[in-house]
């Protein structure tokens, strides 16, 4: 598309830019200046490749890249892009915009999720992440709830297995059930220092028997001694 250019003293007139003493016409939407104009030859506008756009009038070389949406930064496509148009994007669910652009979003971030021992206070909208808040004393969330639930209290003929805490519920059982991984411990011990009693018991017991039978070995000799010594005394 040829557009041929005037000579002016002056600034030049809306829709036309300056290139040396000329004032040459500008591209219309969809188009880029190719070559300026001259005194004898007219501006050289070429169109928009694919992918590039302008949206207005210009003087410029280069058409402008059209903006990307990509899934993987929580973006869709709202409007495709044209050679006069950009591009808008909107976001994917689980997102919300950081960064707004003419009726679209350029920038996403997606919602944060609760923590277990935290509830979602609010959801996260398409303009604001998700709040959430610690759960009190005494109750629990895994996260996911919007609320925290109180821990359960045992029944009547039931027992407490394990307390709850702000992310899990308590767990309760029966008395026997619940006392059995408390008593299980001092039982074991309790065993094994019989068993170490008995142990040492029979060592000890052995060890006496010894003593005893290397004693009376010593003393035969001696118990043999004092029958005759009684005999010589009644002879006499």
């Amino acid at each position: 598309m040829l557009i041929r250019g005037t000579i002016v003293s002056a600034n030049c007139p809306p829709n036309e830019y300056r290139h040396g003493i000329e004032c040459c016409p500008e591209c219309p939407p969809g188009q880029r200046v190719s070559e300026d104009c001259t005194e004898n030859k007219m501006t050289a506008c070429e169109q928009c490749s694919e992918g590039t756009f302008h949206n207005g009038y210009n003087k410029r070389k280069e058409c402008d890249l059209c903006t990307d949406c990509p899934p993987g930064l929580g973006l869709k496509v709202k409007k495709p892009c044209t050679t006069t148009s950009d591009a808008l994007c909107e976001l994917l669910d689980g997102y919300f915009c950081k960064e707004n652009k003419r009726g679209g979003c350029m920038a996403a971030q997606r919602h944060k999720d609760c923590s277990p021992g935290q509830y979602i206070s609010q959801r996260g909208t398409a303009s604001e992440d998700t709040v959430c808040i610690k759960c009190i004393d005494g109750k629990f969330s895994d996260g996911n709830s919007t609320s925290c639930l109180p821990h359960t209290r045992c029944g009547e003929g039931q027992q407490q297995i394990k307390p709850g805490t702000q992310s899990t519920d308590s767990e309760c059982g029966e008395p026997s059930k619940a006392l059995l991984w408390l008593n299980s411990i001092p039982i074991a011990l309790i065993t094994v220092f019989i068993l170490m009693l008995c142990v040492c018991y029979r060592k000890k017991k052995k060890a006496w028997s010894a003593t005893a039978q290397r004693l009376m070995e010593r003393l035969k000799p001696t118990l043999k001694e004092v029958p005759n010594r009684d005999e010589q005394q009644t002879s006499q």
